[in-house]
């Protein structure tokens, strides 16, 4: 198991190799495995793709993400702007229904809501207006319509997980609530732990996902 000095500098040296971030004004605080990300960046991007590396490192634990996006003074793109350009890109995706994603802007923060079918669907609208110029943050609000009734074993969810977790899946437990699943158990990484999240997303009908797998 990593120390948090090791792991404060393997964290460091991530954010030094992610060619989107400039690591220069990120700080990195570790305790008990979970990292804290502190700082000032110039766009949402940048600070997403922090998250992102940090995320990546062996013995993460979790995740406190601190950073301000401070944009540069010479910003002129208003909310409406901002919100006209995320409607435009939204509306292009040939894989989103044409306008089942609203779209709102607060002080640079832009909201998503409204209902698709798949979860692909709602993390590929949230993707596409991260790189958005001069948006501060994004809250994706978007809900899922069930397909179909939930009728998927727990059987079923935990063979898939196991052919993709690979040795951790006995690790992890699936609890079926109406379309609700919730999972639990122990991985080694975040990395296995967003992939059993992946695998429980894929259900078709889940309308919610709760994560309760710890990273040891």
């Amino acid at each position: 198991m990593k120390t948090d000095a090791l792991l404060q500098k393997d964290v460091i040296a991530e954010l030094d190799w992610e060619p989107s971030v400039n690591s220069a004004h990120i700080g990195v605080e570790v305790l008990d495995g979970i990292v804290t990300l502190a700082g000032h960046v110039k766009s949402y991007t940048e600070k997403w793709g922090a998250e992102r590396a940090a995320g990546r490192v062996l013995g993460v634990k979790g995740l406190a993400v601190e950073i301000d996006v401070a944009l540069p003074g010479s910003s002129k793109r208003n909310d409406v702007d901002i919100a006209r350009s995320a409607e435009n890109i939204l509306q292009w995706m040939s894989y989103l229904p044409k306008d089942y994603v609203k779209v709102m802007v607060e002080g640079g923060w832009l909201t998503l809501s409204g209902n698709v079918a798949w979860d692909y669907q709602r993390e590929a609208a949230e993707a596409a207006v991260h790189h958005l110029l001069e948006v501060t943050g994004v809250s994706n609000q978007i809900v899922l319509r069930p397909r179909v009734s939930m009728s998927v074993l727990e059987t079923d969810i935990e063979t898939a997980l196991k052919r993709r977790a690979k040795v951790n899946a006995p690790s992890i437990c699936v609890e079926i609530r109406g379309a609700d699943l919730i999972l639990s158990g122990t991985v080694h990484s975040l990395p296995e732990r967003d992939l059993a999240r992946h695998s429980a997303w894929s259900t078709p009908g889940v309308r919610n996902v709760t994560n309760n797998i710890i990273v040891v």
